[in-house]
């Protein structure tokens, strides 16, 4: 993968069938990262499934990997709302009340695609991407920051961290197992959280 390569849109389509093809060449492309990963991702195949013409994909995205860091930028907005959403809904709450909340948000925002989400952290991680991407990465940690120190913990920023790791790394682990009872999952993975931020777990 060439870290030379543009990242960015070449434009924003602004008429409803320039909008519909755009829509239709990142949904064709999710759909090709989410069986095949970055190595099955290529503009050909891009444009075929998504019945543009290769032109008609190139107006847009200068590459494949411009697609591909289109797709995290949106997902990264996705878990800002959810997390925003979910921060607004634990205010006032207790720790134990607050951790549930945002434990739920991570598990629903991780369910909607599970593939695609686990191949658009490993492309994050390998491409040089943006400023807009790094600024919404911010604030989700900032959110976290923010409630962690309103209950007064020691380290937020570590916490936080922490927290994210470990809610991530669970949460994909069970749905790549093939779990689908979100219930279920929230159920078992609350008492890891709580134990790490010292709540003893009651049911």
């Amino acid at each position: 993968m060439s870290h030379a390569a543009p990242l960015s849109p070449r434009k924003t389509p602004r008429q409803s069938r320039s909008r519909a093809s755009y829509e239709a060449v990142l949904t064709a492309a999710a759909q090709i990262l989410e069986r095949e990963g970055m190595a099955g991702l290529n503009t050909n195949a891009v444009a075929e499934r998504a019945g543009v013409s290769v032109g008609t994909l190139y107006q847009y995205f200068p590459g494949k990997e411009a697609i591909a860091a289109e797709l995290v930028r949106r997902i990264k907005a996705q878990l800002l709302d959810d997390l925003t959403g979910a921060l607004v809904a634990a205010r006032g709450r207790s720790l134990r009340e607050a951790a549930q909340i945002i434990l739920s948000a991570s598990i629903r925002h991780h369910a909607r695609a599970p593939e695609l989400s686990r191949e658009l952290e490993r492309i994050e991680e390998d491409l040089p991407l943006d400023d807009e991407v790094a600024a919404i990465t911010d604030k989700v940690h900032a959110g976290l920051i923010g409630l962690l120190a309103e209950h007064a913990l020691p380290a937020p920023e570590v916490v936080a961290r922490d927290l994210t790791a470990m809610s991530r790394g669970m949460v994909h682990a069970a749905l790549f197992a093939g779990e689908t009872d979100l219930a279920q999952i929230e159920r078992r993975l609350l008492p890891a959280i709580l134990g790490y931020l010292g709540l003893a777990h009651r049911d």
